[in-house]
């Protein structure tokens, strides 16, 4: 009865099962909150790119983006351009903002308003100024290869519009 009451009354151990029972879920909690950080920043970096490119083939002449005849048009060296300075931020040769990002996952386009009001200035006065919209859907490379949290199924995804202006 002494033995028993001794093993009960016993406490030298406590801080171990403790540690035991809280270790797992305080491991699960820093890896998603790292995993969650690294998903922001791929994120941010997306729309960062995209906003880029936008901005880009929005200086681009009406030569090369232009609404003539009612429907869009844009030169493929202005797609292409685009499409490495949104993944890259550099017209050749760059590292892609987001591992994985490849230049086939951006879409590059230019819509044409439906009714513009006649403008002056810099816009020919019976062609509206085309629109270019840029966007992008990639996998999200997981930092942790998920671990049950945030697996590689996750995309990113952006979009930016900019307005030609015909520099």
């Amino acid at each position: 009865m002494t033995v028993a009451r001794r093993f009960l009354n016993c406490t030298s151990g406590a801080a171990a099962a403790e540690m035991a029972l809280i270790l797992p879920l305080a491991v699960l909690m820093l890896f998603t909150t790292l995993e969650a950080g690294h998903w922001m920043y791929a994120q941010h970096q997306v729309v960062k790119g995209l906003r880029d490119g936008a901005r880009y083939a929005a200086r681009q002449s009406f030569d090369d983006v232009n609404c003539r005849g009612g429907s869009p048009t844009i030169s493929n060296s202005v797609i292409d351009a685009t499409r490495e300075i949104t993944r890259t931020g550099q017209l050749s040769g760059g590292n892609p903002r987001v591992a994985g990002w490849d230049a086939a996952d951006i879409t590059v386009t230019a819509t044409c308003p439906v009714s513009a009001e006649a403008q002056t200035g810099i816009f020919d006065a019976g062609e509206p100024a085309p629109q270019v919209n840029v966007s992008t859907t990639t996998a999200y490379n997981s930092l942790f290869n998920g671990l049950g949290v945030i697996t590689d199924s996750v995309n990113l995804v952006g979009e930016q519009q900019a307005v030609v202006m015909g520099i």
